[in-house]
């Protein structure tokens, strides 16, 4: 049984490491451990559990937060999507958006439905985990990387003999869909524990161009459709009798994962306008790391 502590704990772990690229999945399954919570690492890794009813729930809420502060790029995006139908025409930078974002939903979302029971109940352990953390620490670094030799490049190409202080970019509306599924393709990456979506989306992102900001943005809105449609898909797990007993901790560990994740993308969006993915790739080294010896 998950105590309202736990509840409490993990919901504010989900709200703040499904956003951040650290990782949810990766910390749902090591925090677990490190604290002693051994029942909830078991059921991490089960076919069914009331734990992963719970994380249904959490799942849900934080989706519902993401479209809440996204809420007028998405009302932008869905209108946009809807004059495609009726004209079959892509115009705006609007309507182009909704088409980049179904095509890049499309890899992870069927992969997802095929491969993700069977790559949680085999991987969705603290050793597997901690690797894949490191694994995601080196990844960061490698997009950290990449974005700046390409930034590096665009300014001798353009001023040789001048440097420059911003990052340049492409705009998130040039993407061609060919490159758009290329980062959902990423994406399927995050149904290993310890790999974070936000995370290698923004890498994939990067590597296409984009800079910190608009890679960041892109990989929250692409979040959304898939961190919801999979809440929803399991829904039943927490209606049913899995829920029974945990669906008082759940409503709390919902508020406590929308309220963390809506603190989590502020934080984020302001972070990533003059910033870059360094800090998270240091501390997923050291955390995948120490995580290793622990578990190992």
């Amino acid at each position: 049984m998950i105590s309202y502590f736990q509840a409490i704990v993990i919901g504010a772990l989900q709200g703040v490491t499904e956003l951040f690229p650290v990782s949810s999945l990766g910390h749902s399954v090591l925090v677990p451990g490190w604290l002693g919570w051994d029942t909830l690492v078991r059921d991490q890794s089960r076919s069914e559990s009331p734990y992963l009813a719970f994380v249904v729930a959490l799942h849900v809420a934080t989706a519902l937060a993401l479209l809440v502060y996204f809420r007028s790029d998405w009302a932008r995006i869905i209108k946009g999507f809807l004059r495609t139908l009726r004209t079959r025409t892509l115009e705006t930078a609007d309507e182009r958006m909704a088409w980049l974002l179904i095509v890049a939903t499309i890899p992870a979302g069927i992969t997802g439905l095929v491969l993700e029971h069977s790559l949680r109940t085999l991987f969705a352990k603290p050793l597997a985990a901690a690797i894949f953390l490191t694994v995601n620490g080196v990844l960061l670094l490698f997009g950290d990387w990449l974005r700046r030799r390409r930034t590096t490049q665009a300014i001798i190409e353009k001023h040789p003999k001048t440097q420059s202080r911003g990052e340049a970019g492409r705009r998130l509306d040039t993407l061609d869909f060919r490159e758009a599924l290329a980062v959902g393709v990423a994406q399927v990456g995050a149904l290993f524990a310890g790999i974070s979506r936000s995370g290698i989306t923004m890498v994939a992102g990067l590597a296409r161009g984009l800079d910190h900001e608009d890679a960041a943005r892109f990989s929250f809105l692409l979040a959304t459709p898939i961190i919801l449609a999979a809440g929803l898909y399991k829904l039943h797990d927490f209606a049913g009798p899995n829920g029974d007993g945990i669906r008082g901790q759940a409503l709390v560990g919902g508020i406590v994962a929308a309220g963390a994740a809506f603190v989590a993308i502020h934080f984020l969006v302001r972070f990533f306008e003059t910033r870059n993915l360094l800090p998270f790739a240091i501390y997923c080294l050291l955390a995948g790391g120490v995580s290793i010896v622990r578990f190992a």
